[in-house]
């Protein structure tokens, strides 16, 4: 081959692409880093403002608390758990409520999305009573499901199934709508029949609707779980916030919150990485 060749416009591109490649994954992670820093400074000054003006009694401590105190209380429960038992148990009871609860919400919300999606006469007969349900305030359900079920799991499943349920089921309603017409009538000519068309076409489709209302719907399993609790409830993260409540422990307030968001952060690290491994074959955004 010629130098000429060699160095032609086509070759230079060639050569200049890993480097490209290399230069564009270091900004991301120079991006990442900045994110991260950024972050932590933003958390590190809101958090020592807050200690700062509650030591000067700007805002008021007995109302507000501070980081300090909040963080006592919360070594206080690890360390010689709470008066409903060691603090792990209180986590995992909230926990198996939430996960039980939204595991039953989205397994009813796809399989009903899909199906409305689907089948028109019976998106046509069960839509509006499906709208007059959602238009129900679901927390004012609660109190109804303890009466029912008692203060026992029960009724805090039921809090997070029907908190869980509308989000999945209308993100596979749509999701189901939108799939792409030519992909059914191709498989249809391909001799596919409706429950093959269903289970290798639509649901695969409508899998990236479902997984967007992932993230948002277990953030609503633990609140059906949390006010389940916080109304009646033999034990959990919610009975503690009722509790400290009770005894105007403020900082007790602020320590279930703060470990009900480390526990909903765990759980939606979770689910993008769940998500990330199902769409791999999806570009990111800094490929793009």
């Amino acid at each position: 081959m010629s130098p000429e060749v060699l160095s032609s416009p086509v070759a230079d591109a060639v050569k200049t692409s890993p480097d490209r490649a290399r230069s564009r994954a270091q900004a991301a992670r120079r991006r990442k880093a900045i994110v991260f820093a950024v972050r932590v400074l933003l958390l590190v000054a809101v958090l020592g403002l807050w200690e700062v003006l509650s030591r000067a009694e700007v805002i008021d401590p007995f109302n507000f608390s501070m980081p300090s105190k909040i963080w006592d209380q919360i070594w206080t429960w690890l360390t010689h758990g709470t008066a409903l038992g060691s603090l792990g148990e209180q986590i995992w009871y909230t926990l198996y409520e939430a996960l039980l609860g939204w595991v039953i919400g989205v397994v009813a919300g796809v399989v009903f999305g899909i199906a409305l999606g689907r089948i028109a006469f019976l998106a046509d007969v069960l839509g509006p009573y499906i709208k007059v349900l959602n238009s129900i305030p679901r927390i004012v359900l609660a109190p109804i499901f303890v009466i029912w079920f008692g203060l026992g799991a029960s009724s805090k499943v039921a809090s997070a199934v029907v908190l869980v349920f509308f989000p999945v089921f209308f993100n596979a309603f749509q999701g189901a709508r939108e799939v792409d017409r030519n992909l059914v009538a191709n498989a249809r000519i391909l001799g596919a029949s409706d429950r093959r068309v269903t289970l290798q076409v639509v649901i695969p489709s409508a899998t990236s609707w479902i997984f967007t209302s992932l993230h948002v719907s277990f953030g609503f399993a633990l609140i059906g779980a949390i006010v389940g609790e916080y109304i009646g409830a033999t034990k959990g993260i919610g009975l503690l916030v009722a509790q400290s409540q009770g005894t105007f422990n403020a900082a007790g307030v602020y320590a279930a919150m703060v470990i009900l968001a480390v526990v909903a952060l765990a759980a939606e690290g979770l689910l993008t990485f769940a998500e990330r491994r199902i769409f791999r074959w999806k570009p990111s955004d800094s490929d793009s």
